[in-house]
């Protein structure tokens, strides 16, 4: 009977530091509850030590990942393993969370945070953060779904928090996505153990049953029903029907939250099951190529008609996920890398568009009763009237267009096509260039609101978002994603020197 023959625990730190975190609020709420500062300062400590814990895995050469939990039998198999790709998006996991926990940061204005609110809230934000951290380096089938469900569920919880009719139908289609999708990675995860024989995702075990001809089959639709039920949440078509819904229902800061930590759980969680198939032409390769194609399509033209910022980058959401598993397509050893850079550019990028929303969005609390209608009109020469604010969003919006100055997302696009391009796959690359030029449009509509004239006739000055006052808590989220994003776009290789 195996057994495990070590544990590091400093490797684990990644995903403990924030699992931790959520207990210790959930303890110091049970004793003072309206210390709601010092709960939200906890979850910030636990994600800042999660973060600095994950830096090492970047460093690690592709054959010497960090490992630990591993087997005796069979030989190399760990439970848990972090390389540069994994590193990264465990880094991208904790600090976009801490975005997020910045956006909600208790107020002594706000009476309703005395209800113990935060401590939830936090609680929330830093179980499901452990979960993106943990799936990343799971490799045993077993955590792999429990992290996986982990990094899911309170994200529900946090839709439906805000109270709202919109934020229930949001959290029920989110609620009833998530069931569809563990079922379908149940079953994938089942009939991997069948085809392999193994309860991890090791090379050795699956080209062994893909060299079978009976075993073969099973693998390649367990792998299919894995990559369907991730699809659901990584937002790709046609998977994608919830997106808009929780987005528009939930806060800002839960919008930006299921756009970004999300997501890296999501990729992560895909590449531990794609990494195996290496080297491997399958009909697996050709659907994730259709779902890229599909996605990027469908979410540009949809959100080309977009009023609703938040709806706006929903369907960006959409488009964004199609050219992260683009390079997917292609699996070979660049993809990884690739699709995980482009994430955390567009993760950058999408916070920055999230935080400036938040700011200039007329209800600042998570679980705020108002409903309240949000327009691109609104934001009509916001470069002029609110500069910090508008440059921020500028640059935020170039980038996800491929746009100098923004350079950032021009480099990850032309990132995510070298694989593409490099096995020939010329059918799937015009689709990508031409879904480029599409997004282009889509950016650029809401980027030209932010040059015109506020004063102009018809501008709408009852249609502008009245925002708020700016919080410490709010600037500094500001200028920490906005510093990322200036950072990286001037430097691109500082992103991508992230995932080797």
């Amino acid at each position: 009977m195996s057994s495990l023959v070590a544990v590091d625990w400093p490797f684990l730190l990644p995903v403990l530091a924030p699992a931790g975190g959520a207990i210790l609020v959930l303890l110091l709420d049970a004793v003072a509850p309206a210390l709601t500062r010092v709960h939200a300062a906890v979850g910030l400590v636990a994600l800042l030590v999660g973060a600095a814990a994950a830096v090492p895995a970047i460093a690690t050469t592709g054959d010497r990942p960090l490992r630990t939990l591993c087997l005796p039998a069979p030989e190399g198999a760990c439970l848990y393993e972090a390389g540069a790709v994994a590193g990264a998006l465990q880094v991208g996991a904790l600090l976009s969370a801490l975005v997020v926990l910045l956006l909600v940061w208790p107020s002594h204005h706000d009476r309703r945070a005395l209800r113990g609110g935060p401590a939830v809230v936090v609680c929330l934000v830093l179980g499901a953060t452990a979960g993106a951290a943990g799936v990343a380096a799971a490799h045993d089938l077993g955590s792999w779904l429990v992290c996986l469900e982990l990094a899911t569920l309170p994200a529900i919880a946090l839709v439906a928090l805000r109270g709202t009719r919109a934020a229930g139908r949001g959290a029920l289609a989110l609620l009833t996505t998530s069931l569809v999708s563990f079922s379908m990675v149940a079953l994938g995860a089942a009939l991997w153990l069948v085809a392999t024989g193994e309860a991890v995702f090791a090379s050795g075990a699956a080209q062994q049953a893909l060299a079978s001809s009976e075993r073969r089959p099973v693998l390649l639709l367990g792998v299919l029903l894995l990559v369907a039920g991730l699809g659901f949440k990584l937002s790709l078509v046609p998977f994608h029907a919830w997106t808009p819904a929780a987005y528009a229902g939930g806060s800002e800061p839960v919008a930006a939250f299921l756009a970004a930590t999300s997501k890296v759980a999501a990729l992560a969680a895909l590449l531990v099951v794609l990494r195996p198939l290496a080297q491997e032409g399958s009909l697996v390769l050709v659907a994730v190529g259709v779902l890229a194609a599909g996605s990027m399509t469908l979410g540009n033209v949809l959100a080309l008609v977009q009023d609703d910022p938040v709806r706006l980058l929903a369907w960006s959401t959409v488009a964004q996920a199609g050219w992260v598993v683009l390079p997917l397509a292609a699996l070979n050893p660049g993809s990884a890398p690739a699709a995980a850079a482009y994430l955390l550019a567009y993760v950058i990028a999408t916070l920055v568009a999230f935080v400036v929303v938040h700011i200039l969005g007329p209800s600042s609390s998570l679980d705020g009763p108002q409903e309240s209608r949000r327009t691109l009109v609104g934001y009509t020469g916001l470069l002029r009237t609110r500069p910090l604010l508008g440059a921020a969003l500028g640059l935020a919006l170039l980038s996800l267009a491929g746009l100098p100055p923004g350079l950032v997302g021009l480099v990850a696009k032309v990132f995510v096509l070298r694989p593409v391009v490099g096995e020939s796959q010329w059918g799937l690359a015009l689709v990508a260039v031409a879904n480029a030029v599409l997004g282009i449009a889509v950016y650029l509509r809401w980027f030209g609101t932010l040059l015109r004239d506020p004063d102009a006739a018809g501008s709408g000055t009852a249609a502008r978002p009245a925002g708020r006052r700016l919080r410490r808590a709010d600037l500094a989220a500001l200028l920490l994603c906005s510093t990322a994003l200036v950072v990286t776009s001037v430097m691109p290789q500082l992103l991508f020197g992230l995932v080797g």
